[in-house]
């Protein structure tokens, strides 16, 4: 029988909300923590980063001051950030807000983000460069499966969310089982995330596919008034790290300023990438257990929208 002081502890809420890039999440997510008493932790892989305002479409400073916001602008784009790094921080924040009698409303549409604090992360080895190199030589020599049926072999479970061309995951599967001698599966099963002492609600915003990409159109228009390219040129002239060179709009925007194509082509294919980017987090959020949908119409509003999710949480 669970003590008070755990029937309390399980009952606090963590409120996520999520979606696909330009859905709405932002205006939404203000309307709706002014409503619950909550303060927002950003939950995307780009917004970290300092100097990175236009390309990772940051909430405005005006936007930030209206309510408490956290894991925004706190790390050089030079210096490298992973998931492990975000759940550190973001767990600590969690507490602090709680400590507080507010709720944590975690925004953004980095869906491993979310699953890595829900979910937990488990105790994998460090990266063993030689291996990986050794097994993708054999994935390159051998036939196209071997690496997915010796993975079958070891960890059944593993291989069977694993698509077989999917030589990346396979291998890191692999490695984990080689350096440890536990199946991936199983490292898995020991992980404590949130799910296991929070009241957790997962909401995600959605709109009409053409509604979408034509919100996503409007946005890229709009980065390219706001100054991006003036943005990226700054961001060429410093040393990215790994990590942050890897967001989306980089590479479009240093084509052009490269001289490898034109400003309307650079718009343009940054337009379909982030049409793409936005049909892949739809994609995986389909994936996840425990989503509430919220569907999205023209008509209506940051306020109506934050009403709606208002009554499906018990604050």
């Amino acid at each position: 029988m669970a003590t008070q002081g755990e029937y309390t502890h399980k009952n606090k809420q963590i409120i996520f909300l999520v979606g696909p890039t330009a859905v709405g999440k932002t205006a939404v997510s203000i309307k709706l923590a002014k409503e619950i008493c909550a303060e927002i932790i950003s939950c995307d892989s780009m917004q970290v980063y300092k100097g990175m305002d236009i390309i990772s479409q940051k909430p405005t400073s005006l936007k930030q001051k209206q309510v408490p916001h956290h894991m925004i602008d706190i790390i050089s784009p030079s210096q490298n950030f992973n998931v492990a790094d975000y759940r550190k921080m973001a767990l600590k924040i969690i507490k602090n807000i709680h400590k507080k009698d507010e709720t944590p409303l975690l925004v953004g549409g980095s869906a491993l983000y979310m699953k890595v604090l829900i979910d937990g992360l488990f105790p994998s080895p460090k990266p063993d460069l030689r291996l990986r190199k050794r097994l993708k030589k054999e994935a390159e020599f051998k036939k196209k499966e071997y690496l997915y049926k010796r993975l079958e072999r070891i960890d059944p479970e593993t291989a069977g969310m694993l698509h077989p061309n999917d030589t990346r995951r396979i291998i890191r599967a692999l490695e984990v089982y080689f350096k440890t001698g536990i199946p991936m599966s199983e490292l898995k099963k020991k992980t404590k995330g949130l799910k296991k002492d929070y009241n957790i609600k997962i909401f995600c915003l959605n709109r009409p596919r053409e509604q979408l990409y034509y919100r996503i159109n409007k946005r890229i228009d709009r980065m390219f008034k706001q100054g991006i390219i003036g943005e990226c040129k700054r961001l060429k002239n410093k040393r990215l790290s790994k990590s942050a060179s890897q967001i989306l709009g980089c590479k479009e925007i240093f084509a052009y300023l490269d001289k490898k194509c034109t400003k309307q082509e650079a718009k343009q294919i940054l337009k379909r990438n982030t049409r793409r980017f936005a049909k892949r987090q739809l994609s995986w959020f389909r994936n996840e257990p425990g989503i509430s949908w919220i569907d999205i119409n023209n008509n209506e509003g940051s306020k109506e929208i934050a009403e709606r999710i208002k009554e499906k949480i018990d604050i």
